[in-house]
């Protein structure tokens, strides 16, 4: 496995080059939205400048923005080891995990039960519980287990029943950064006769997603949070996806993937969310097809993740004072860390280490719940996240800016 070196892949991200309090800028808040290399801007000033229009028009700039669609549906397909006709684009994975609620709802009656859980990011939890209030349906929530920061699926097993209509589940915790064995809960929902809704905004940007192995019948994710854009991109079975009465207007598309898009996409962000998944293609030598190249990349990068989160994790649990919250490098988990600093505030503790340059994102992330299960609905979490183009030293600079945080001024 092999992706270049460090500063080969540092070279594609113009941000890096930014400097603060006279630092270079350590970006740590990768979970929160990754910074962007050049082929991706590229593509999208390449699709504004030469061939903006808007689809289905007789005209040549019209077909090559339809072009350009197909052809990112095919890139996602390959992300996400599907088909292109599985691809939905829209806003953020917010907007369309609404819409998919809302679709599925009108299926479903007083009485029917959605399981949630209270690891996810609200955005896999809130939309089925606006349903429920709709519907008059039971949400019923799976305990996360404080201690370790992981989901309690013996909890899940006794919340699953045969009035259980959907499972909402999220791969990975944006908060903790827990990776979850999703393909065992869906195997659990279908085995209740539900449908699986995975959240992979915070999985994706580290391990490279597979709708097929999960065995999901929908599953969501954002290409900000890997080197893309601001846009969300949906995958549902083809067969689900045609069948879902998704709210539309009447001379729209009608067959899937289209049916469960609403109004002009944002044709500039899907190009280069499209961009995203190529330039993470292009960091692997390999000459086999995209989806090889995308796994060869992310297992490399898997590879020095762990690394990474290793030294930050041994790092901060050296200093006096540092909480730290979620899985152990040992268990299954992303290069994300969330901590607290007795005697300090998330926010303020987040200010002093972007005084050293060093950037990092506080509060709850919108995993509120996680938050409060920690007993910090306060305070909350100080998150620091790594990304592909982290290096050691980032990691050094970031344990001792924290080790400083309660070192009196002298």
């Amino acid at each position: 496995m092999n992706v270049g070196t460090i500063a080969e892949i540092r070279s594609h991200f113009p941000a890096l080059e930014r400097t603060h309090n006279g630092q270079p800028v350590a970006y740590f808040d990768g979970p929160g939205g990754t910074q962007v290399p050049r082929a991706v801007a590229d593509a999208m000033v390449e699709y504004l400048y030469h061939h903006n229009a808007n689809t289905d028009w007789a005209y040549p700039s019209s077909a090559e923005t339809d072009a350009a669609i197909a052809s990112a549906r095919e890139a996602y397909a390959d992300f996400l080891n599907a088909s292109p006709n599985e691809i939905v684009f829209g806003a953020n994975m917010t907007t369309l995990t609404f819409h998919l609620s809302r679709a599925l709802g009108r299926e479903l009656a007083p009485g029917d039960e959605v399981v949630v859980t209270e690891l996810d990011h609200h955005a896999n939890v809130d939309p089925w519980r606006e349903l429920a209030k709709e519907r008059g349906l039971c949400v019923r929530t799976v305990r996360m287990i404080p201690e370790t920061g992981q989901l309690d699926f013996d909890d899940l097993g006794r919340l699953i029943n045969d009035r259980t209509k959907i499972v909402a589940i999220g791969a990975a915790s944006n908060a903790l950064g827990t990776i979850n064995d999703v393909s065992k809960a869906t195997g659990m929902a279908h085995d209740a006769g539900a449908l699986a809704v995975v959240d992979a905004v915070h999985y994706a940007p580290h391990c490279l997603p597979d709708v097929r192995a999960i065995g999901c019948d929908f599953l969501v994710c954002s290409a900000y949070k890997f080197y893309g854009p601001h846009i969300g991109i949906l995958y549902g079975k083809h067969d689900l996806l045609q069948s879902t009465s998704f709210p539309r207007l009447l001379p729209a598309h009608a067959a899937a993937p289209e049916n469960a898009e609403t109004g002009t996409l944002n044709h500039e962000g899907i190009v280069g969310a499209a961009a995203a998944v190529d330039f993470f293609a292009s960091l692997s030598p390999a000459n086999n097809g995209r989806r090889a190249r995308l796994q060869s990349t992310f297992d490399a990068l898997h590879a020095r993740g762990s690394v990474l989160t290793k030294s930050l994790w041994d790092g901060l649990s050296t200093i006096d004072g540092v909480h730290l919250f979620g899985p152990p490098p040992s268990q299954p988990r992303t290069p994300t860390i969330s901590f607290t600093v007795d005697g300090i505030d998330s926010r303020r503790a987040a200010q002093k280490l972007a005084d050293r340059g060093v950037f990092c994102s506080h509060g709850d992330f919108y995993a509120m719940t996680v938050v409060e299960r920690l007993g910090l609905s306060v305070g909350g979490l100080v998150r620091a996240g790594c990304a592909m183009y982290t290096t050691p030293e980032e990691i050094s600079r970031l344990v001792e800016g924290v080790a400083s945080l309660n070192t009196p001024a002298r």
